[in-house]
């Protein structure tokens, strides 16, 4: 028989007054694809007094190191980067045209303020978009598109842009920030991922708090350029060499409008973490994922996906000889805009649940079907 509410497990806090100010720190600051930098010493420094030692690799991707003489690696990994854009052409009479860096949205960006990231500092500026006055003359709308969308930083001629710093290749980020909706979501750009860079850095805190000494060598790897095809990831793994992986990303709360159950499977902010199926994911490994969530009475939902995660599980899976991997997802509500949201309470049951997990870690274990 299922729980009623009234007889399900009360709900355990663990993010504090101090890692949430960190979250919202960490949140606010700009950390587009293959510029990371910044926000990465903001999660080392944040890290450091929970680990033994650490490390930033060539392109950005940092790694805390708990019992680093250990000979079995356990990998918890998230990624540190979010979209953004690129400035690809200025105008004439000083406008500037953009292309991608990772996955941005062309829809939502008409009138949003973003930052221009220069040498010489933040120059901001607006994506402008024609009045509805001047769109309603009988003809089809158009619709937002890379052709169309445009930044305007009250320049008006190229020269002035870039007497500003700006040229081509300065990365663009988005200005809105951290909040707190109805005491129950976290609201922010980029919280996918640096949510699980947050969550992965508590689950080390935890450790530390409650004199924690794992069997093995624990990585806390935050990685570099997910968006763009989990080149981080792929990178560190073959430097790391890990007997096993445990991957945190977000995935697609699906009760809003416009979205296809059928097609995106039924996931909820609030419902729990979220386990996967999929090609990817070592079946064995998962099982102790879903083993331990069951009795530590943290609650989980399932995912399955076709072919490939789309996360940095499947560069960790399928590097050096293979490594055992697994996704534990969080779930976010309208990714890749600047107002995802993620419930409280299932960022506390990852890290409980990543936490409770690496407790059932054996030094040495084997996680092969046939041995």
């Amino acid at each position: 028989m299922a729980k009623k509410k009234s007889d399900a497990s009360p709900h355990i806090s663990i993010v504090n007054e101090t890692s949430l100010s960190f979250l919202e720190k960490y949140i606010n600051n700009a950390s587009p694809t293959g510029f990371e930098w910044k926000g990465q010493e903001l999660w080392l420094d944040y890290l450091k007094p929970y680990i033994d030692t650490h490390y930033v690799d060539n392109y950005g991707t940092a790694v805390g190191i708990i019992n680093p003489k250990a000979d079995y690696k356990v990998v918890i990994e998230a990624h540190a980067d979010e979209i953004s854009w690129f400035v690809n052409y200025i105008t004439s009479d000083g406008l500037i045209y953009v292309i991608r860096n990772g996955g941005s949205d062309h829809q939502i960006a008409p009138s949003k303020r973003v930052n221009i990231h220069t040498d010489n500092g933040i120059v901001k500026a607006v994506f402008g978009w024609p009045a509805i006055h001047t769109r309603l003359g009988g003809e089809k709308e158009e619709a937002p598109t890379l052709k169309n969308i445009f930044l305007d930083c009250g320049c008006t001629s190229k020269e002035e842009v870039e007497k500003l710093g700006i040229h081509v290749g300065c990365v663009i980020t988005y200005e809105d920030e951290f909040m707190i909706l109805n005491d129950r979501y976290y609201v922010g750009r980029a919280l996918d991922n640096r949510a699980g860079g947050f969550m992965i850095a508590e689950v080390a805190r935890l450790l530390k708090e409650n004199n924690i000494k794992l069997p093995f060598g624990l990585y806390i790897v935050n990685a570099v350029q997910e968006e763009i095809g989990l080149r981080g990831a792929e990178m560190i793994a073959h430097k790391i060499k890990p007997n096993v992986a445990i991957v945190t990303d977000v995935t697609h709360d699906t009760q809003t409008p416009m979205i296809n159950k059928i097609v995106q499977g039924d996931l909820a902010c609030g419902r729990g973490p979220v386990v996967s199926y999929a090609p990817a994911v070592q079946n064995n490994l998962n099982k102790l994922l879903i083993e331990t969530a069951q009795k530590a009475e943290i609650p989980f939902q399932r995912q399955a996906s076709s072919r490939s995660t789309g996360t940095d599980t499947d560069a960790f899976a399928y590097s050096n000889d293979g490594v055992p991997s697994a996704l534990i997802s969080l779930p976010l509500r309208y990714m890749h805009t600047t107002v995802e949201m993620i419930h409280k309470n299932d960022v506390d049951n990852v890290i409980r649940l990543i936490y409770e997990t690496l407790l059932n870690i054996k030094a040495g274990q084997d996680f092969r079907y046939i041995k």
